[in-house]
């Protein structure tokens, strides 16, 4: 009996994905060297990282099931303040958080399980929230999560006793580096892709494409929408503990309005319903808005001085995001991924 022929090695899903791991391991290598002698260089590549997190996360809520969130950094703020107190020494919340309750005011937690429980505690407050939010579509959705994201806010401005208030929350460790970063990305990649292209993936499609008819072959609507919802919240507030303990010091103001709409445009600068245009969009927006930030400062070309311009970076953004919106709707990628397959010489691997 003849023996099916074998594919090459390059053409089964399990190599490709090896094959991907190993030149991310590398580039994380090169540019972890490189960094040292470049601090600044090093800080673009990890809040390229972060925002990638973030904004992949939320394309898993925003793109594939039809239910734009507004107030997902509501879930990132959770992650932040929650990871921070139950990494914060001892001595630091004896003077900084005086008031904590004694059973947390004692305990010192490291990264990781700090991380995974501000998660945990983000995801079951998705889960008990989605209950009533799940049930609405279009902008009422939109609406009722922008107020989950104002409440967030308020809560942090006045549990000072965890929070310190509007002020400045900080004494944080700088826990995060380069391979934290980025060993969290290619997790958040993986499990938004593996939910997509899951039975689940496909019944959150069917239900974005057409609410009536998913529910009239048996998806059911709630349950569908709850799981990306309270999965997007995790992976967010995993972003979001990651940022906070980059930065080390941060206040409310840090995850309110500004972060939202940054977050949202890359989404949209990418394309809402892909994956790699998460990526495509965080990266482009994080290093255009560098290189605009450096240009306010005032630009000499030859003889030509143009003065500093401070906002000029704001501004152009927003241009650049209305254009978008106007003329290619779907953002760069729109709704298509990146066939590695095709890349690598196997146009059949998706």
């Amino acid at each position: 009996m003849t023996q099916p022929a074998k594919k090459p090695w390059l053409r089964s899903q399990g190599a490709m994905t090896l094959l991907l791991l190993c030149i991310s391991f590398v580039l994380v290598l090169i540019t972890n060297a490189y960094g040292n002698n470049n601090p600044y260089f090093l800080r673009v590549v990890i809040l390229v990282g972060i925002y990638v997190i973030l904004v992949v996360s939320l394309n898993l809520s925003n793109g594939f099931t039809g239910v734009f969130s507004l107030g997902h950094v509501g879930f990132m703020a959770i992650g932040a303040y929650a990871s921070s107190i139950l990494t914060l020494p001892v001595e630091t919340k004896a003077q900084n958080l005086p008031d904590l309750p004694d059973w947390l005011a004692h305990i010192q937690m490291s990264f990781l399980p700090a991380l995974l429980i501000a998660a945990l505690m983000a995801a079951v407050i998705a889960f008990l929230i989605g209950i009533p939010l799940m049930r609405l579509s279009g902008h009422f959705v939109s609406v009722a999560t922008l107020g989950f994201l104002v409440v967030v806010h308020i809560v942090l401005i006045n549990w000072t006793e965890f929070t310190r208030g509007a002020r400045t929350f900080s004494g944080v460790l700088q826990y995060t580096n380069l391979w934290w970063v980025y060993i969290w990305v290619l997790i958040t990649i993986y499990i938004v892709w593996r939910v997509v292209r899951s039975p689940y993936g496909r019944a959150l499609l069917a239900v974005r494409e057409n609410e009536i008819a998913a529910q009239a072959v048996g998806v059911n609507l709630l349950n569908s929408r709850q799981l990306a919802f309270v999965v997007s919240a995790f992976l967010t507030a995993i972003g979001g503990g990651l940022l906070a303990h980059y930065l080390t010091s941060f206040s409310p103001a840090t995850f309110y309005f500004t972060m939202t709409f940054n977050i949202i445009i890359m989404l949209v600068l990418g394309g809402i319903g892909s994956i790699s245009g998460s990526v495509v969009g965080a990266v482009l927006f994080t290093v255009l808005s560098e290189l605009l930030r450096n240009a306010e400062l005032g630009i000499t070309i030859g003889n030509l001085r143009i003065p500093p311009v401070y906002g000029l970076s704001q501004i152009i953004l927003a241009i650049i995001f209305i254009l978008i919106v106007t003329f290619r709707r779907k953002g760069l990628m729109g709704d298509r991924e990146i066939d590695w397959g095709r890349l690598f010489g196997n146009p059949k691997t998706v």
